[in-house]
C-alpha cells in the first residue's frame, strides 16, 4: 500500500496503476487527511478494506466536468457537504455572509455552494445518471428526514430527495459505509440496499418494510407546526441503536423515505482501528501556496479520545448524529498517537486537547446502555444526575497522567469542554484537583449557557445553583493549589424560553461577576435539535407545552446587547431593553445599575459624575475630554476605576 494522499487527479491514479476508482468521494471541504475530518476517516477506512478511493475536494459546481476529473467510479459516488453544515459554514445567525471559511485554502469564502450536498448530488446525477450516490456527513445526517431550515424559513423535505441520492449514511458512518460498499461490490443493486442500519432509503411502498413506525406525512409537518413537533419527538426518541425503531415518512405520490435504526456503537477495538489508519495528518500539499487550511491548526496536536454525549443539551445535534452512548479509544491507541505528535517538526511540547464532544466522558452513563441502550424518555444528567449514573473520572485521570509523562510533552490541555455537573456528581474531587493543577493554563472555558432556570430547563442544562457550586469549588481548589486561574463562561442569548426578563437576569449576573464576554453566541437554529423545533413551532416537543421564543431580530439584538451592556455601542439597545422589561431601576448611578441615564440637552459635562455622551459611561466631572486629569487616556482609566467600584 502506498503511504500517500489519496488520488485527486488522473495523474495520481496512474501512479497507483489504477484505471478506475471504486468510489469517488466529493467533499465541500478542502482535502485534509487527518482523523478529525470525516472525509479522511471514511476514505481511509474503505481503502483499508481494499477499495480504490479518489477524492474530489470543492469541485466547481458551475461546471459539470468538475465532477468527472477522476472518471466514472466503478461502485459509486460518496458525497459530503464537509465537516460543517454548509449553511452554518456560510452564514452567521443573523444570516450575514461570513468572511472566512476555515475549511478552504487560505480561508477564502465561496469555494462551496449553499446546500452543498444537494448541489453536488444534482451535479453528479446530471453527469452520471445511473451511478449510485451515497450522501453522508453532518449536513446529510441532520437533514435525513423532513426538517425546518432556518435560512429559508421553510420546512424542507428529506435531503435524500433534493440531492437525488440513493442512500444516506447517517451518523458517524463507519459501519454503514463498509456494509454499503460490500453490498455494491457483491452486485446488489443500490435500490435493493434497504437493510443496513444507519442508512436512509426511499421506496414506493412499505410492503417489504417491517417493524416500522409511521411518521406524520411531509405535507402535514409542512403545514401544521404541532404535527412537526410530534414528528420531531418521535425521531428524537428513536436515535438509540438498541431501542430505535425504523421510521417511515410519507411523501404522497413519491412514496416514502425510510430511516433504518442507527448503527451500533464502535467497540474500543474498532475505534482504535479507525484512528490507526495511515493518515498523512495534514492538508494536501497542493494547498500550501494558498496558505494552507486554517481548520487544521486547532486539531493538529489534539487527541480524540471519545465519541457520543449523554449530556443531551437541547441546542446540540449530537444526539441525532453521534448518539448518547459513549465510545472510547484505548489508552494504548491514544498514547501511540501522542508519540506520533511529538515527532512532528512543529510540535512545541503542548497537546492542545484530549477529549471529544465532552472531554470528561470516558464511559457510557451506566452499564445498562451497553446492552439495552439509552433510556428513550429520560436524560442522564437533566434535570439532575440519574441515580444509575456512573460518575467516575479514574480512567480519564490515568490516561492524562500517561500522556503528560511522555518525553517531549510539556503540558496536556483540555479544551473540548467538561461537564461540570458530571464532575460534581463524582464523589471524588481528584479530577478537579488535577484539572486545575495540570490541565488549565490560566483560564478554563465552561458552558453554563445561562443563569435563569426557566431558560436552562429549555436548554436541558442543570439549574444555576449547580454552576455556582462548581464556580465555588473551582475557586477554592485553585486557592488551595496557590494558582490564579479563572473561568470563562460561554453564554447564549435568545434561546427559546428567554424573554427580556431572563436576559436582564443574565446581565445582572455578569454585573455581579465583573465580567463582560468579548463574544456572545446568539441561539442558532440548526437542523435536528430540540431547540430548533421549539424555535420553529413555539412548542416544547417533550411536553407539547407552549414556549416563549424570541424571533424578532430587534429583540434578539437587545438580548445580545444586554450580555455586553458595558459596550458603548450597545447603550441604546440596553436602555430600550430595560424599559421594555420594566427594569428602569437599572438605569442610574447606583453601583447595581447597568447603565447611566443620558443627560438632557445642555447638561453635558456640567455636574460631577455627569455621563460622557459619546460612551454612555460616567463622566469625569471636568468636561468630556477630561482635562485636568492628564488627558484622554487617564480619563478612561479613571472611568474604569469608577465602574469597578
Amino acid at each position: 500500500m502506498i503511504h500517500d494522499y489519496l488520488p485527486i487527479c488522473r495523474e495520481d491514479m496512474e501512479k497507483r496503476g489504477w484505471d478506475q476508482c471504486d468510489f469517488v468521494y466529493v467533499s465541500g471541504d478542502a482535502y485534509v487527511d487527518h482523523p478529525s475530518f470525516g472525509a479522511a476517516i471514511i476514505t481511509r477506512l474503505l481503502e483499508s478494506r481494499g477499495y480504490k478511493v479518489g477524492v474530489i475536494a470543492q469541485p466547481d459546481w458551475k461546471k459539470d466536468d468538475s465532477i468527472a476529473v477522476l472518471g466514472r467510479p466503478r461502485l459509486g459516488f460518496l458525497v459530503s457537504g464537509g465537516n460543517m453544515d454548509s449553511m452554518v459554514n456560510h452564514y452567521s445567525v443573523s444570516k450575514k455572509r461570513r468572511s472566512q471559511d476555515a475549511y478552504t485554502p487560505g480561508g477564502v469564502m465561496g469555494k462551496r455552494p449553499d446546500y452543498a450536498t444537494v448541489v453536488y448530488g444534482n451535479l453528479i446525477r446530471r453527469t452520471y445518471p445511473d451511478v449510485p450516490i451515497i450522501i453522508g456527513g453532518i449536513e446529510a445526517s441532520l437533514r435525513r428526514l423532513g426538517h425546518y431550515d432556518y435560512w429559508s424559513d421553510k420546512v424542507k423535505r428529506s435531503i435524500l430527495l433534493d440531492a437525488q441520492a440513493d442512500l444516506i449514511s447517517y451518523g458517524m458512518g463507519e459501519h454503514s459505509i463498509v456494509e454499503i460498499a460490500d453490498a455494491l461490490n457483491a452486485g446488489i443493486a443500490v435500490k435493493d440496499i434497504t437493510f443496513i442500519d444507519g442508512t436512509v432509503f426511499r421506496t414506493k411502498d412499505l410492503e417489504s418494510v417491517y417493524d416500522y413506525k409511521l411518521l406524520p406525512s411531509f405535507e402535514e409537518i409542512k403545514t401544521d407546526k404541532k404535527k412537526y413537533a410530534e414528528s420531531f419527538y418521535i425521531q428524537y426518541s428513536n436515535t438509540d441503536p438498541f431501542t430505535g425503531k425504523r421510521l417511515a415518512e410519507p411523501y404522497g405520490e413519491r412514496g416514502y423515505v425510510v430511516q433504518n435504526p442507527p448503527s451500533k456503537p464502535l467497540t474500543t477495538e474498532e475505534m482504535d482501528e479507525v484512528y490507526a489508519l495511515p493518515y498523512m495528518r495534514n492538508y494536501h500539499p497542493s494547498y500550501e501556496e494558498a496558505g494552507g487550511i486554517p481548520a487544521i491548526r486547532e486539531v493538529k496536536f489534539s487527541l480524540i479520545s471519545n465519541r457520543g454525549c449523554f449530556g443531551s443539551c437541547s441546542f446540540c445535534a449530537l444526539t441525532f448524529h453521534q448518539g448518547r452512548i459513549i465510545q472510547v479509544r484505548s489508552h494504548e491507541s491514544l498514547v501511540e498517537e501522542a508519540k506520533q505528535l511529538t515527532e512532528e517538526p512543529d510540535f512545541k511540547g503542548y497537546i492542545h486537547d484530549v477529549g471529544g464532544p465532552t472531554a470528561n466522558f470516558r464511559f457510557p452513563a451506566c452499564e445498562k446502555q451497553l446492552t439495552k441502550g439509552a433510556c428513550p424518555h429520560k436524560q442522564c444528567l437533566y434535570p439532575r444526575p440519574c441515580r444509575n449514573l456512573n460518575a467516575d473520572h479514574t480512567d480519564y485521570l490515568l490516561l492524562l497522567k500517561k500522556l503528560r509523562e511522555l518525553p517531549k510533552v510539556k503540558k496536556v490541555f483540555i479544551r473540548s469542554g467538561i461537564r461540570f455537573d458530571y464532575l460534581l456528581a463524582d464523589p471524588s474531587r481528584r479530577f478537579l484537583k488535577e484539572l486545575c493543577q495540570y490541565h488549565v493554563s490560566g483560564q478554563l472555558k465552561v458552558a453554563p449557557e445561562h443563569v435563569a432556570d426557566e431558560v436552562l430547563s429549555k436548554m436541558g442544562k442543570p439549574e444555576n445553583r449547580v454552576y455556582r457550586q462548581f464556580v465555588d469549588e473551582y475557586n477554592r481548589m485553585n486557592q488551595r493549589l496557590g494558582l490564579k486561574q479563572y473561568l470563562v463562561p460561554y453564554l447564549m442569548s435568545s434561546h427559546p424560553g428567554s424573554s427580556l426578563k431572563e436576559a436582564v437576569e443574565l446581565a445582572e449576573y455578569l454585573r455581579d461577576l465583573g465580567y463582560m464576554p468579548e463574544q456572545v453566541q446568539d441561539f442558532y437554529p440548526t437542523p435536528s435539535t430540540i431547540s430548533t423545533c421549539m424555535y420553529y413551532t413555539g412548542l416544547d416537543p417533550r411536553t407539547m407545552e407552549p414556549v416563549y421564543v424570541p424571533t424578532n431580530p430587534h429583540e434578539k439584538a437587545m438580548q445580545r446587547a444586554l450580555i455586553q451592556y458595558r459596550n458603548p455601542k450597545n447603550y441604546e439597545l440596553v436602555a430600550e431593553a430595560l424599559r421594555r422589561a420594566g427594569r428602569t431601576d437599572l438605569i442610574g448611578f447606583d453601583r447595581k445599575c447597568l447603565i447611566r441615564p443620558r443627560p438632557l440637552p445642555g447638561d453635558r459635562g456640567k455636574a460631577s459624575g455627569a455621563e460622557n455622551r459619546r460612551t454612555g459611561r460616567p463622566g469625569t466631572g471636568r468636561g468630556e475630554t477630561g482635562k485636568g486629569f492628564g488627558g484622554k487616556k487617564k480619563t478612561i482609566r479613571n472611568i474604569h476605576k469608577k465602574v469597578k467600584k
